[in-house]
């Protein structure tokens, strides 16, 4: 990741931008990320895919793709993309926005790539919990394991030879990690 910025900018600076490839806001700075690498988008792909067929099959809300923008935070704003986000339908209020959506999602999962940090996890993973996610997942494709975190929790680690479920945030939802993980 680099900072690009000598300024501090805000998310409707940044949204007025355009595309202008993977990045975020990270209290007015705006951080540029490198394209994700092959497996983390089979991974990222397969996990949203998942989320949004049974959120769709049950009217729950939204899922959204990788590299939609959450605004946490203002003055200096906060803007983050998890790979894969869910938000519940009684929060999507007048609408879907157009530009990015107010808050946390109620889930977003990260998919590790080979150059995250712990602290840099660690980091993400606070700050959509203290902003008001119910939930965080973390899938790491070199462990095959999906740790999903919870405000004053101990993380649940699931493995590839278990099904992960999260009742807080999708009740009834389950899906065998053995289906995301595994490559041809």
């Amino acid at each position: 990741m680099s900072i690009i910025t000598s300024k501090s900018i805000t998310a409707d600076e940044l949204f007025a931008m355009g595309d202008i490839g993977r990045c975020e806001l990270i209290y007015g700075e705006l951080v540029m990320m490198g394209p994700a690498g092959a497996e983390h988008g089979v991974v990222a792909g397969r996990i949203f895919h998942a989320i949004s067929q049974f959120v769709v099959d049950h009217d729950l809300g939204l899922t959204f793709a990788a590299e939609t923008g959450f605004k946490l935070d203002n003055d200096p704003d906060l803007v983050r993309a998890p790979d894969v986000s869910y938000v519940r339908k009684d929060r999507v209020v007048g609408g879907v926005p157009k530009t990015y959506f107010l808050g946390a999602p109620d889930l977003a999962v990260e998919v590790l790539s080979p150059g995250d940090t712990r602290r840099a996890v660690a980091e993400k993973v606070n700050a959509w919990l203290a902003y008001g996610a119910l939930s965080v997942w973390v899938a790491d494709s070199s462990k095959m394991t999906i740790d999903v975190h919870h405000t004053g929790d101990e993380k649940i680690t699931f493995s590839v030879n278990q099904s992960i479920s999260d009742d807080r945030v999708l009740p009834g939802f389950s899906l065998p990690l053995k289906k995301i993980f595994q490559l041809p």
